[in-house]
């Protein structure tokens, strides 16, 4: 019953176009295609009798990925490294499957596999044999296997000039690609299950979400944080430090020469005018020719994928500086931060070991007295530490996102010292590179500490006795302990809308009109907004302030908004916006003309106008709370808990085990206690079986002697109930236990043609709910 489940995982895991970064890979412009040669590659020459692609094309490529999940989730962490992993790239259905994830970022479409042209699966094909052969060209410009389908051959010819300035500016062809897409496919189940869980970024079923969750959940109690910044450590990782790490879980020689040869192919850098020195005049007459040049209507070329929206691309720009990250190694591409974690693994490592050896229980504190895993406080609040004594239990805590660190200590602060000066001798001694002291800050809880453009404090609760003699002042403020904070940092969201140039000023930010959104209409305004609200609401979900945050959010971008209405309909104030079309926009706006127009409603009758929605969370009490919902203890993503099942349910030790624990605890299967009783039914009758029974159990005492009639006078009371008092309520029965196990009563009332099932022992009164009159009732089993 899993292997469906599993399978639809991998199915949507693979065929997502929501990945962990999107890169533009778009082989050339328009006029790339005309370097390109027509004529067959060498590659193709060598092979005498050149094979049918659609011979190759015998499995389902899913099935093939979620056996790679499968078995690498089965193997233990001691098992030595795959040996071999050459099997799954000789498949061509793998192939396919990466040329179509290829496409989907192209072109924007997925395309089936029944679209694949013979001509392009014959590409692919002398793709797959050159990379096999380990002599794949990375980063070539001309003679190149495989055509990106954005690049339709051209005769027509060029000058010199132009194909050298083409050479110059030609970004990573498509062939790399499908490569580094085919090597994600076959690497990421292989690290998975080695990777550690304090570790967020770039992994399926993680995000800044688990990691502020975690934050809230785990780091309560620590008194001091050390954050740190490991991003000039791992963009600087050398290519022999990448293939050290990568030959410990992969002993596939090819596999390991593909990644090395990506690493060390020397990358080409586009020229560009970075070095020159320009004045003042200059940028203004180039920013006025951008502005020009961006307001210009562009006409997309034929399989040009559309860009992203303007809401997609704003929303983007609040991406907080830890998640801005994305690692660039060589020609690796979208392998290359699966391949930073590689390395940035063994970190996460000796960080655990660190937190083990440091934890020292201490009896006098409120939570961890005896171990790790004792929380002694509420786990349905984890953000709340009751009062301990003097002496507190230390313990140590770490997260990871990316290439930034945040290390929570609870013991004093000469710790977190010397925490800092082991993590810069491992980096030296294990990465060869030098981390400076300013890239690491050690701040005290309440202080604040900024991670994810979430602020970590915390704030002490105090009782709220109140005593008259004093005035109802307070007279002991001893706090009954403390509570973590999680808010989203404000002065951020304010420094992001001023790049957008959605507002003005720092401390009283004035909005600014939404000069992007200028030629488009009412609806596709409001729309558009709509989409970027619902985006950061959802984006402050876990934070405590998530209300005042989202509620700023949503007055800026409907002041913005408003302030374009009245440029564009010469309302000359957003008073006069609001007075027309409401608090939240949602009325038409139309220019004031001498022309007699048609009302608005009659043009949304005849689908002439679209329809007008009104921009969201305009009151406060629109804007959901914040979701208090603690993290399990021992959390993993959902896909990793459907695999780890249907492992266990393969293995016939755990059902040998299971077969043990119901003989040695004498537990039966529901459906046989059923069985037993409806089979003991249809023998003995309802009275006769259990008078039965319970003079079996009972050894002909008094009590099996008037058993049987009790129960007949109560089934005697509710008939004379219904019988005798046609116009009495359903409701105002009052349900009488009867002594029946396992089993449900019902009464079928014959002559409406309507039953009520009652439930075991107890007849619920709420199951009644009109009146009843004088009708037959039949009591059968059920």
């Amino acid at each position: 019953m899993l292997l469906p489940a599993l399978n639809h995982h991998i199915h949507r895991r693979l065929l997502s176009s929501h990945h962990i970064f999107s890169l533009n890979l778009s082989t050339l412009s328009s006029h790339r295609h005309r370097l390109l040669p027509i004529a067959p590659l060498q590659f193709q020459s060598h092979e005498a009798v050149e094979e049918n692609p659609y011979d190759l094309i015998c499995e389902d490529p899913i099935q093939v990925c979620s056996d790679i999940w499968v078995r690498s989730f089965s193997r233990s962490h001691l098992h030595p490294s795959f040996p071999n992993l050459t099997g799954f790239l000789k498949k061509f259905d793998l192939w396919i499957l990466a040329y179509q994830r290829s496409c989907a970022h192209q072109t924007g479409s997925f395309p089936p596999k029944n679209a694949i042209h013979v001509s392009e699966l014959r590409s692919l094909l002398a793709l797959s044999r050159s990379a096999l052969s380990g002599r794949h060209p990375w980063g070539a410009t001309t003679h190149l296997i495989l055509r990106s389908p954005n690049d339709p051959p051209s005769i027509h010819r060029i000058s010199k000039r132009k194909f050298l300035a083409l050479l110059e500016s030609s970004p990573p062809p498509f062939q790399d690609h499908v490569l580094q897409e085919l090597l994600l496919l076959v690497l990421e189940p292989v690290f998975e299950p080695r990777f550690s869980s304090k570790s967020h970024a770039f992994r399926p079923g993680r995000s800044p979400h688990t990691v502020i969750r975690t934050i809230r959940s785990n780091f309560a109690g620590y008194l001091w944080f050390l954050k740190a910044d490991l991003t000039d450590v791992a963009d600087d990782f050398t290519p022999e430090l990448i293939v050290s790490c990568l030959e410990k879980a992969v002993g596939d020689r090819k596999v390991v020469g593909l990644v090395k040869s990506a690493l060390r192919t020397p990358v080409k850098v586009v020229s560009g005018g970075e070095g020159k020195v320009l004045d003042k005049l200059t940028k203004r007459r180039m920013k006025r020719k951008m502005l020009r040049k961006s307001r210009k209507k562009k006409l997309l070329n034929e399989n040009e994928p559309k860009p992203d929206p303007y809401w997609l691309r704003t929303f983007f720009s609040f991406a907080p500086e830890e998640a801005d990250w994305v690692p660039r190694y060589g020609h690796c591409g979208i392998l290359s931060p699966l391949l930073a974690n590689i390395c940035l693994n063994e970190l996460d490592n000796w960080m655990e070991d660190r937190i083990v050896k440091y934890f020292c229980p201490s009896k006098l504190d409120s939570i961890w007295k005896e171990s790790m895993d004792d929380g002694c406080h509420n786990p349905a609040w984890p953000e709340f530490v009751p009062s301990s004594g003097r002496e507190k239990t230390r313990r140590m805590d770490y997260v990871r996102y990316g290439s930034y660190i945040l290390v929570g200590i609870r013991g004093p602060r000469e710790d977190a010292v010397e925490l800092r000066k082991d993590l810069i001798e491992f980096c030296e001694t294990r990465y060869g590179l030098r981390l400076e002291n300013s890239k690491i800050e050690i701040e005290h809880v309440t202080r604040g500490i900024q991670f994810l453009d979430h602020v970590i404090s915390r704030r002490v609760i105090y009782p709220t006795l109140h005593y008259t003699a004093t005035g109802g002042n307070v007279v002991s403020k001893k706090g009954l302990g403390t509570l973590l904070s999680v808010n989203a940092s404000l002065n951020q969201c304010i420094r992001q809308f001023r790049k957008l140039e959605l507002v003005k000023g720092d401390k009283d930010p004035e909005p600014l009109p939404c000069i992007p959104m200028l030629y488009s209409g009412q609806a596709h305004t409001n729309s558009q907004m709509n989409k970027l609200l619902e985006t950061m609401a959802d984006w402050y979900k876990y934070a405590d302030n998530r209300k005042k945050i989202v509620g700023f959010c949503a007055y800026v971008i409907r002041s913005s908004i408003a302030k374009l209405y009245a440029a564009r309909y010469r309302l000359k104030s957003r008073a006069k916006v609001y007075k027309i079309a409401s608090r939240d926009l949602s009325r038409p706006l139309r220019e004031s003309t001498r022309n007699a127009s048609p009302e608005y409603s009659d043009l949304l009758r005849m689908g002439l106008v679209d329809a007008i929605d009104g921009v969201q969370f305009s009151h406060m009490s629109l804007i959901p709370s914040c979701d208090y919902t603690p993290l399990p203890k021992n959390w993993v993503p959902e896909h990793e808990w459907v695999l780890r099942e249907y492992i266990k349910l393969q293995d016939p030790k755990f059902f040998c085990e299971l077969r043990k624990s119901v003989k040695h605890q004498e537990l039966g299967v529901p459906q046989d206690d059923m069985s037993k009783i409806v089979w003991n039914f249809k023998v003995c009758g309802v009275f006769g079986w259990d008078k039965h029974d319970n003079n079996k159990q009972l050894g002909n005492s008094a009590e099996a002697s008037n058993y049987g009639s009790t129960y007949t006078e109560e089934l005697i009371l509710y008939e004379e109930i219904l019988f005798g008092n046609p116009t009495m309520q359903y409701s105002q029965l009052t349900p009488t236990s009867i002594p029946l196990s396992n089993t449900c009563l019902e009464f079928k009332i014959v002559d409406p043609g309507k039953s009520c099932i009652f439930p075991t022992k107890t007849l619920a009164a709420e199951t009644f709910s009109s009146s009843v009159q004088p009708c037959r009732l039949r009591l059968c089993l059920r």
